[in-house]
């Protein structure tokens, strides 16, 4: 033992001893570089996108960093670094000879290892020199240490420090390091947190709280006890310090869901600015409301894995081997085998430490332990069977994925879960502004960065019927036309058929959106015709070039992205202007200057109107009833809301599954799938997968406003029986019923405008020419 402090005291006095004679001799001819990065700092800033409201959803850059001004700075966190790393930081010059000494004297003693370098030293190293370890570079250290704090004062030194310097997790400084191990902000954290914080620079990448809680928490207690020792803190604060639990943030949490926003954010900054974006402060502002998106991200994600459960267990998605007997061994093993999976807010990945058929226990990443049982085991008995084999067998090893299913007085419900193989996007925007409130372009975007939102054509298929009979009401087309819900067969052989595969006789308009019958929207678009319809449908947004010409264009079999339907929708829901979508609404420089600002919405006039106005109220009125009594009636029965207009789609097979449809403020597009185009299931409708999304976001998205009034009909409209009817059709005129022989059609119509030839002939006969 006598020979290992005398081999320490030996080392540390021939480093001191080389550095101080090489400093005052040779500092002249050191290759040293400037100051100016440090005088002059300019930090890497991330790009970073938020929402309307300012709350981040993304950073992009190798550097996580948010700048504090030192004003800003809690002088408690303030108080912590320097008790641990330069308790004399307000008294010294750059160098400290006392703390030199007393690192000196525990490395001779054999105490507790001390640094003994400042916190200008310190920055000095991180910002100019290398890490290596040698007396020319300690001497250049020193050197630049006492220049530097010639030049800018402590507080510029110290500030530059607790923005500059890293902190694990690609966390550069203490405000970036509070969100991403404790998901708050400086001024929010408690003085357990703080003194973690305070700890992490003596070993960033092995002692934080994510990499080794342990060994943080030990570096927690050397800052505390630091604290108490400068009458930081008292005997109180110390204590309840130590006893509080900390809960650290899951890597990758975030407060807002909304990846594939960021990505658009990201790749818009990028090609206008190029790379240098990443380290430069910009901030992209965007449309998005965080509520909305909350919302929108869960409605998703409940509506998808609610499906799932419909379909079978598929199965862990690997198998460990594991120690036999239980202790630290195990957990480690367990922490090890985790290591290589990623975790998920909602399907948390876990290894299995014992199976049975009536519970499992699982080891989450976490370290923690949690109990799969009763309900939460149903879904996937077949795996824990006697006889079960692979892949479905659940056993010792077992990695899998758990998720909560609800709570009790005794702590969170598990059950048992897996990764979706369908996906699902759904985009809402307020229909005055176009602006973009929430968008979730799939399921996850780690495993599927593609965006469904903007980048998924699908057919539309019933969804796209609103449309179509808005063409149909300017081709003297009304909500109590007659037309045959009968079989239809046209002249090329294709007969298509209704989704139950029934049919009911003639029915109204209104009644034939509302039950979504195909028959009858066939009927009506070759009343209509396909160029026109097409044509009509551009006026909302979509590309008539991707719509059929031909009669499967009534049944939805062209192609549209979720955020076209948004936008048709929001027409609508308008009273019929044009709506452009719009995402980023403002990019600006780390200093403020605004480089890009979209400018406000367009004023709603006349002169930009796109359908008139009386055939969106027609449409409207209609769509209502889809969601009071068609086929969306759960949608006003389940929100209790009087002014929720839609439409359900279903393609043929099910391979597609929509819903859109909107508030008079909120338009709302709902789209589940699968990539690989493939049916989602006999069962399975719009109104089973897609509507319940629709339904769970806009429960939430229109908490606390107000049921709108029904909305007074527009200038063109009258009131004939129990529908409307376009004024100029009021004594006839207007296409009374729709059926397969053309001639029928027609006949139909002459003879209403023969009956008012003949009425106003009579007139003319009873009461002689008008004067």
């Amino acid at each position: 033992m006598f020979a290992l402090y005398f081999r320490r005291a030996l080392l540390g006095l021939t480093l001191v001893a080389a550095t101080f004679s090489v400093l005052p001799t040779q500092a002249s001819t050191f290759d040293l570089p400037p100051l100016d990065r440090i005088v002059n700092y300019q930090p890497k800033l991330p790009l970073q996108v938020f929402t309307a409201d300012g709350v981040e959803i993304a950073q992009f850059g190798t550097e996580r960093r948010e700048y504090v001004p030192l004003s800003r700075m809690p002088r408690r966190l303030q108080d912590a670094v320097l008790a641990v790393e330069d308790a004399r930081f307000r008294e010294h010059s750059g160098v400290d000879p006392k703390g030199m000494a007393r690192a000196l004297v525990a490395a001779i003693t054999g105490g507790q290892r001390q640094g003994a370098s400042t916190i200008t030293q310190q920055l000095v190293r991180t910002m100019l020199l290398t890490r290596e370890f040698s007396a020319e570079r300690k001497a250049k250290e020193i050197w630049l240490a006492l220049k530097l704090e010639q030049e800018i004062s402590k507080d510029r030194i110290l500030e530059i420090y607790l923005n500059e310097i890293f902190l694990g997790q690609r966390a550069y400084g203490f405000a970036a390091a509070a969100q991403i191990y404790f998901g708050k902000p400086l001024d929010k954290l408690s003085l357990a947190e703080t003194a973690m914080l305070a700890g992490l620079p003596q070993n960033p990448y092995y002692a934080n709280p994510v990499a080794n809680l342990a060994r943080a928490t030990q570096r927690q207690r050397v800052v505390l006890a630091r604290m108490r020792a400068v009458d930081a803190i008292n005997d109180q604060q110390l204590a309840a310090a130590k006893a509080e639990k900390l809960v650290i943030r899951q890597p990758g949490l975030r407060s807002v869901h909304a990846a594939h926003v960021a990505e658009m954010a990201r790749r818009a900054v990028v090609e206008r600015f190029g790379t240098e974006a990443y380290s430069s402060g910009i901030k992209v502002t965007t449309s998005l409301r965080a509520a909305d998106q909350r919302a929108a991200h869960s409605a998703v994600q409940r509506g998808v894995l609610a499906f799932d459960r419909r379909g079978p267990w598929r199965g862990p998605e690997d198998q460990e081997a594991l120690p036999a007997k239980d202790g630290a061994e195990l957990e480690r093993a367990a922490a090890e085998a985790l290591k290589d999976h990623r975790d998920d807010e909602t399907l948390r990945v876990g290894i299995v430490l014992a199976a049975s058929p009536k519970a499992l226990q699982v080891q989450l990443t976490s370290g923690e332990r949690v109990t799969v049982q009763g309900e939460g085991l149903r879904w996937a008995q077949r795996g824990l069977d006697a006889k079960a084999k692979a892949p479905l067998k659940i056993e010792r090893g077992s990695i899998m994925r758990v998720t909560t299913s609800g709570k009790t007085k005794a702590g969170a419900v598990w059950a048992i879960s897996q990764w979706p193989e369908a996906e699902a996007a759904l985009v809402a925007m307020d229909p005055k502004t176009g602006r973009v409130r929430a968008l979730v372009g799939g399921f996850d975007f780690t495993r599927q960065p593609f965006n469904h939102v903007t980048q998924g054509w699908r057919q539309p298929g019933s969804a796209l019927k609103p449309l179509l009979y808005s063409a149909a009401l300017e081709s003297r087309v009304m909500p109590a036309t007659m037309v045959d819900d009968l079989p239809f067969t046209a002249a090329n052989g294709w007969s298509p058929k209704n989704s139950n595969h029934e049919f009911s006789g003639p029915m109204s308009v209104r009644e034939a959106i509302a039950r979504s019958s195909n028959l009858a929207s066939v009927r009506v678009l070759q009343h209509t015709g396909t160029q026109a319809a097409r044509d009509w449908t551009g006026r909302f947004g979509l590309d008539p070039a991707r719509q059929p010409d031909n009669l499967t264009l009534a049944l939805g079999t062209g192609s549209a992205t979720p955020l076209q339907m948004a936008q048709a929708y929001a027409t609508l829901a308008n009273g019929g202007w044009g709506v452009s979508p719009v995402v980023i609404e403002k990019i600006t420089d780390a200093q403020g200057k605004v480089l890009f600002e979209e400018p406000p919405a367009a004023a709603l006039t006349e002169e930009n109107r796109v359908i008139p106005a009386r055939n969106a109220f027609v449409v409207s009125s209609l769509l209502n009833d889809v969601t009071r009594t068609g086929t969306a009636a759960r949608a006003q029965a389940t929100l209790k809301r009087s002014d929720l207009y839609g439409k359900t789609g279903t393609t043929n097979d099910a391979v597609d599954a929509w819903f859109a449809g909107y508030q008079p403020t909120l338009a709302t597009a709902v789209w589940m799938g699968y990539d690989q185009p493939r049916g989602l299931g006999g069962a399975e409708s719009g109104g089973r997968l897609a509507l319940p999304i629709w339904i769970d976001f806009m429960g939430a998205a229109l908490k606390g406003v107000p049921v709108a009034p029904a909305p007074a009909p527009p200038p063109g409209l009258v009131r004939e029986g129990d529908d409307w009817l376009y004024a100029e059709w009021a004594e006839g005129g207007w296409v009374s019923a729709i059926s397969d022989e053309r001639g029928v059609e027609y006949a139909r119509t002459f003879a209403g405008d023969l009956g008012k030839m003949f009425d106003s002939l009579g007139n003319w006969f009873r009461n002689g020419p008008r004067p």
